[in-house]
């Protein structure tokens, strides 16, 4: 068996496409939403919430049946419909360089969207490659309790204390000492992380 690749794609500007109004179609939307794609839901019916996120103007709701055409441009394509010969002539009717998830074809599919927590920059994503979704959740929920939303806090100090020892730190050796020391439980536990690292910079600085 071939393993999967992992990756974090960015979808700002592009087009995913959902064929299917229930709930499946519904989770695969909630994902993708503050992604930046451009969400296009075709269905003749569409969950209630669907409908709210179609009337604020957050997704596009074509309320038909699917036609090959509504595929003109996507670059994520999500068969969510609750007839497996519907799923399949969506994937048939994606080009190559397209990709396909069908709901109830995880082994025809192109790619899988894994169980995942967000939070803030940190995303930790969970596969099992499709033999357990519910192993995957239960993880996924086993994470959630390990880093909680603490951790968006973090990560926003992080990224902003990496950009300084990048700007301001020249030697390569001390450079990677700060990165490590900022990324330790101590900073991550810290009640005042922003003061210990200038206090951590002024003495890289006085070191050199």
């Amino acid at each position: 068996m071939n393993s999967n690749y992992p990756i974090m794609l960015k979808l700002e500007g592009k087009k995913a496409v959902i064929v299917g109004g229930g709930k499946v179609a519904e989770r695969k939307v909630t994902g993708l939403l503050g992604t930046g794609s451009r969400i296009t839901v075709i269905s003749p019916h569409t969950t209630d919430e669907l409908k709210r996120l179609a009337g604020s103007g957050r997704i596009e709701w074509l309320e038909k049946s699917f036609s090959k055409e509504d595929l003109d441009g996507a670059f994520l394509i999500f068969a969510a419909t609750n007839d497996n010969e519907v799923n399949q002539y969506i994937k048939m009717a994606a080009s190559d360089q397209q990709l396909v998830t069908i709901a109830d074809d995880p082994e025809g599919s192109d790619f899988h969207v894994p169980s995942h927590i967000q939070r803030g920059r940190l995303s930790i994503a969970v596969s099992t490659g499709g033999a357990s979704p519910t192993l995957a959740r239960k993880i996924r929920e086993q994470l959630e309790n390990q880093f909680d939303e603490g951790f968006e806090e973090y990560l926003e100090f992080l990224f902003s204390a990496r950009q300084r020892v990048l700007k301001e730190v020249k030697n390569a050796t001390r450079k990677r000492k700060m990165l490590s020391a900022i990324a330790s439980r101590e900073f991550l536990n810290s009640q005042d992380r922003e003061a210990e690292f200038l206090r951590l910079l002024q003495n890289t600085r006085n070191d050199v």
